[in-house]
């Protein structure tokens, strides 16, 4: 069985959750500008299904100032990979989800503070929700 990978695309960094063939969530982050790179080097060395990707929107669905940089990693990965499918999934709170549960494992308010761990976090939820909602976990 092949690995979904999630991606929740940021200026700076980009957190990154990938399933093992078994569907189990593993996570990490990358600098943004080495994404592409690091997908290359990835899907090399290990087969995958499907990217999905956070699609940021307001609450009342309009796009965020995000919204462009998202669009344009998404061009960016069907001309690198063109054989593989990228799903938008909608990301709507998974930054406060990744933070109340940073909060619920105890870690320290400094720990909480890493924008890195929270990008992490919020594409394993990201990908965690997308299991769920297509029966894949």
């Amino acid at each position: 069985m092949a690995r979904i990978l999630a991606i929740d695309y940021g200026l700076r960094r980009t957190g990154l959750a990938v399933t093992d063939p078994l569907k189990i969530i593993a996570s990490g982050t990358v600098e943004s500008k080495r994404l592409i790179p690091f997908l290359a080097d990835y899907l090399k060395k290990e087969q995958v299904e499907l990217i999905i990707i956070g699609d940021p929107k307001n609450l009342d669905d309009s796009d965020t100032h995000a919204t462009p940089l998202v669009e344009k990693i998404i061009g960016e990965l069907k001309k690198n990979f063109p054989s593989l499918p990228i799903q938008k999934v909608d990301e709507r709170f998974t930054s406060k989800m990744a933070a109340r549960a940073m909060i619920e494992m105890g870690l320290k308010k400094k720990k909480r503070r890493d924008k890195a761990l929270i990008d992490e976090i919020a594409a394993t939820i990201m990908l965690q929700e997308y299991l769920a909602n297509t029966g894949n976990g």
